[in-house]
């Protein structure tokens, strides 16, 4: 097992609770949902801050104009990244998770408030604060905690990108190519050329920050040590310490899904409630992948998680359409 049993189980508890927490947030600025098979229409909001994406015009071809630009996007955001990395604009490179933060914070915490200007002004200035001791002040518990808002924003940007609510299939289909795509450059980006790694370790060592869940861990070798270390002492002592890593690519991409699925399939009404349920067999999957993946994976050997998480959501997507069609 690549990392002991309690870091697994919080890990999972941290993946899963973000796809909870991003099923709420996509849905709030769903303009339509399916219960039982019937669209209804919604009075949802737009997204906040602008970021709603120009409806798709009927002539328009989605593959042809909308996907290819979302695939240059990350391309160009990858490219930037090392870029800057090469350069040493580590100023930069701050800055810029700093605005995407504070605005993935901001979508998401919106969507908990009454929509009116001044609670909109009161989630950007509480992002941006968040943003600032996230990236600038360093602390794990503002670190994580921050984390389980920022993927549900940037999965509803998304959402609201690949989606068509004339024709809900299209989301899903983008979905799994992108999903698809990611999962092939994860294989050649860690076991290939190595640049995930490199990545992770400039953003931990260099930037201080790291695009993902990060838990650390004391050894029982070092916790008997600093049994033996007096308290005052402690401060001018190195502590060595392990980190259970998953990156935030792991986290948003099957949660994208679950998203363009939720619009899909909708609500299924089982004793007087409205489940997602097609939605929760995707996480469901997404989670048995990434669980098989830690348990069968060796300690201090790198990973990429995102075949093992797209499988896992694929099985269930196709299981999705054999219950509900």
């Amino acid at each position: 097992m690549k990392y002991k049993f309690r870091i697994t189980i919080l890990i999972l508890f941290m993946f899963i609770l973000t796809q909870a927490i991003g099923l709420y947030v996509i849905n709030h600025y769903s303009p339509t949902v399916i219960v039982n098979d019937v669209q209804q229409n919604t009075s949802a909001p737009q997204l906040p801050l602008g970021l709603e994406p120009p409806a798709l015009p009927p002539q328009s071809n989605f593959w042809t104009s909308y996907f290819p630009s979302i695939l240059f996007s990350f391309v160009i955001a990858i490219s930037l990244f090392f870029i800057l990395t090469r350069f040493k604009a580590e100023f930069i490179l701050r800055a810029w998770f700093f605005i995407v933060v504070t605005i993935a914070l901001a979508v998401s915490l919106i969507s908990f408030l009454p929509q009116a200007v001044i609670f909109i002004i009161s989630a950007l200035a509480v992002s941006a604060v968040l943003a600032f001791f996230k990236i600038y002040r360093q602390n794990f518990v503002v670190h994580n905690v921050t984390e389980l808002l920022i993927y549900p924003g940037i999965a509803a940007i998304f959402v609201a990108l690949l989606s068509n609510p004339s024709n809900p299939n299209q989301g899903v289909y983008a979905a799994i190519a992108l999903l698809a795509i990611i999962s092939v450059y994860d294989i050649w980006a860690v076991w290939h050329s190595g640049i995930m790694q490199k990545m992770a370790k400039y953003q931990i060592n260099k930037l201080r920050l790291f695009g993902g869940f990060l838990i650390p861990e004391i050894s029982e070798q070092m916790r008997l040590r600093m049994k033996k270390i007096k308290k005052s002492h402690l401060k001018n002592k190195r502590i060595k310490i392990n980190l259970a890593l998953l990156g935030g690519g792991d986290v948003v991409f099957p949660l994208i899904m679950a998203g363009v699925v939720l619009r899909r399939f909708g609500f299924i009404t089982l004793f007087g409630i409205q489940f997602p349920v097609a939605s929760i067999l995707i996480i469901f999957g997404a989670a048995l992948g990434l669980s098989c993946l830690i348990i069968f994976s060796d300690k201090k050997k790198f990973y990429p998680a995102m075949p093992f998480i797209s499988a896992g959501a694929f099985a269930m997507l196709g299981l999705c359409y054999l219950l509900f069609g």
